[in-house]
C-alpha cells in the first residue's frame, strides 16, 4: 500500500525517508506507522473518521528537550563515555 509520510521514517532496509515521501508498506507496517502518527491522511478525514492518528506536516514532530529545560540538563548523562579526541 502506498502511503505519504508525515515524519522521518527509517525503512526496514535502513534507508531514511523524509516527510512528504510516498512509500510502499504492508498492512502490519502501515498499522504501526498510523499508531505513531507517521503517515498523512490523504482524504482530509479526521482521526475519528478513520480510526487512525495523523500529524500535520505544518507541525513537525520535535525531538529533544522542551523550551523550559535548564541548560545544565541538556546533553549526555553522567554515565556517557567521553567524546572522541581526534587530536586536532
Amino acid at each position: 500500500m502506498q502511503v505519504r509520510l508525515s515524519a522521518y521514517w527509517t525503512d526496514p532496509n535502513g534507508t531514511v525517508r523524509s516527510p512528504g515521501e510516498t512509500v510502499d508498506v504492508d498492512a502490519v507496517t502501515l498499522a504501526r506507522m498510523e499508531e505513531q502518527g507517521m503517515v498523512e491522511n490523504p482524504d482530509s478525514k479526521t482521526s475519528s473518521d478513520t480510526g487512525t492518528t495523523t500529524t500535520s506536516p505544518s507541525k513537525p514532530q520535535k525531538i529533544g528537550p522542551g523550551p523550559g529545560t535548564p541548560p545544565d540538563e541538556i546533553g549526555p548523562g553522567p554515565g556517557a563515555p567521553p567524546a572522541d579526541d581526534d587530536g586536532k
